[in-house]
Order: structure tokens, then C-alpha cells, then sequence
């Protein structure tokens, strides 16, 4: 009896924690949307109407987001870094991918060690030796053969080829467990039946590793659309929303607006993410 009496205090006491943490994450989530909607000039209580000004009004001082040319411009440059981010992700980290699982070389476990460290770096760390290291090889390049490397000066290449040092880690890793499971026997019947390397790889292989590929571009997107630490030290004049959003704050303040782009990307982000788990759902076990 007292041992039934444990498991119910045990298994009252467990749900209470499962709720009260996602309360903790979701609280400001809730928030900041809820800001969004009222209609005020500032995001703070008391409530004043709902209003969706902040999202679709085209005049001062309630200039929705959908009408301000800044963070329009930022979002769009965040799209842009982000779906490069991600195709480069995707390819590199399907080749590592193959590298580790299949390959068979000299210190292999010392370069995956390597390849994932990027992961345990700060973000500030990574952007501020991305950007002393692209200044050093521009500026010798320039001194010794008078010619300017623009891609390694602050801006949208420097800024993707910095995300790319890490967000490839993460695409790495997803694709590297899918391909684990392969059953290599289907590419050893398809061989036998006469296709060559490349059908192989075209019709058996990369078919297989499709619902990986696919979760790990979005994973790379939506990491690469919020980064904020590295992109601070790498970006030029076309800034990315996050720092488009960091410069509004730091000259004008909070204003509901930016709890409307909030509340846009929380959406965003969230549909983003639930495509990304039915794809590995819906994915072949083999």
C-alpha cells in the first residue's frame, strides 16, 4: 500500500514538473505574441483593444511589419543566408556523412571529434576568429597581389561561410544517423542486377537518406534564419533580420512591432518544425 502510495506521489510529482517546464519555455513565447495584438505604443499592461496595426497598418506611429521596408529587407536577407546556409549544409554534411559511416582512413575518429566541435564553441568565439581569419588572408592577398577578395570582407558571403562552420555540423550528424541504418544489401542486389555506382547512389541510397536531408535543411534553415552571435561580427551592410531587429532596440526600443515579426517567426519556426518531424516520421524504417 505505501509502495502504491510512492508511485502516485512519484508520478503526481513528475507531470507537475513536465508542466511547470513547459510553462517555463512557452511563457515568453505567449508573451511577446500576445504584445503583438494589443493596441498600444507599447508592448506593456494594461491591455488597450486587440488590434492587428503592428502587422498590416501602413502609417506612422503604428507601422505594421508588413510595411516596414527594414525589416522586410532584413527578412529577406535572413531567407537568403538561410536556404544558402542550408543547401551548403546539406551537401557537405551528406558527404561527411558517407566519410564516417563508409570510409575507412588513418586518425577517423580524431577529424569526426573535429568535425563536431564547432558545436561546443561559442557562437562569439566562432564569429570573431571567422572574422580575424578572413581579414588576415583579404588583406595579404590585396597587400602582396594588389587584388581584393570581396567574399572575405563583411557581408552576406562571409556572413553564410561563418554559419556554414557550424550549422554543417548539425546536418552531419542527422544525415550520418539515417544513413546507419542503411541496409547495404539493397545496393549490393541492385549492383548484382547490373546499375552501376552512380543509378546505385541515385536511385537506392540518396531516395533513402531523402527524409534526413530534408529534416536537416530545415534544422540548418531555422538555425541559420535566428544566429545571432556569429553574424554580429561577420555582417556588412545587408543585415539579417536578428540584427536588424538587435538594432531597433538598441536606437528606439521595444515597440510592439517587433513583437509582431516575434510572433511571425514563432509561427514560421513552429510550421517549419512540424514539417521537419512528419518528414522523419513518415520516413522507411529500411
Amino acid at each position: 500500500m505505501a509502495k502504491s502510495a510512492s508511485n502516485k506521489a512519484f508520478l503526481l510529482g513528475y507531470r507537475l514538473y513536465i508542466v511547470a517546464f513547459f510553462i517555463f519555455l512557452a511563457a515568453p513565447l505567449v508573451a511577446a505574441a500576445t504584445f503583438a495584438f494589443n493596441d498600444s505604443l507599447f508592448p506593456s499592461l494594461p491591455w488597450q483593444g486587440f488590434t492587428l496595426d503592428w502587422f498590416f497598418n501602413d502609417t506612422e506611429p503604428k507601422l505594421g511589419m508588413f510595411h516596414d521596408r527594414r525589416l522586410l529587407r532584413g527578412l529577406y536577407y535572413s531567407a537568403i543566408i538561410g536556404v544558402m546556409v542550408s543547401g551548403l549544409s546539406v551537401f557537405v554534411g551528406t558527404t561527411n556523412a558517407f566519410l564516417f559511416v563508409r570510409g575507412n582512413f588513418p586518425a577517423k575518429n580524431f577529424f569526426y571529434i573535429i568535425m563536431i566541435l564547432p558545436l561546443v564553441i561559442p557562437g562569439v568565439i566562432l564569429g570573431i576568429s571567422i572574422l580575424v581569419m578572413a581579414s588576415n588572408i583579404a588583406n595579404g592577398v590585396e597587400d602582396r597581389f594588389d587584388y581584393e577578395l570581396e567574399f572575405l570582407r563583411p557581408g552576406i558571403l562571409l556572413v553564410v561561410l561563418g554559419q556554414f562552420s557550424f550549422v554543417t555540423t548539425i546536418t552531419s550528424l542527422v544525415i550520418t544517423a539515417r544513413l546507419k541504418k542503411f541496409d547495404y544489401t539493397m545496393e549490393e542486389a541492385a549492383l548484382n542486377l547490373g546499375a552501376s555506382r552512380a543509378q546505385v547512389l541515385r536511385t537506392v541510397t540518396l531516395p533513402f537518406l531523402r527524409p534526413a536531408m530534408i529534416a536537416a535543411g530545415i534544422v540548418a534553415f531555422l538555425v541559420s534564419f535566428e544566429n545571432f552571435n556569429t553574424t554580429l561580427f561577420l555582417v556588412g551592410s545587408e543585415s539579417p533580420l536578428t540584427i536588424t531587429m538587435y538594432d531597433r532596440m538598441a536606437k528606439v526600443g521595444s515597440t510592439p512591432v517587433l513583437n509582431a515579426v516575434s510572433f511571425f517567426l514563432i509561427v514560421g519556426s513552429g510550421l517549419l518544425a512540424l514539417i521537419s518531424v512528419i518528414v522523419q516520421r513518415n520516413a522507411p524504417a529500411d
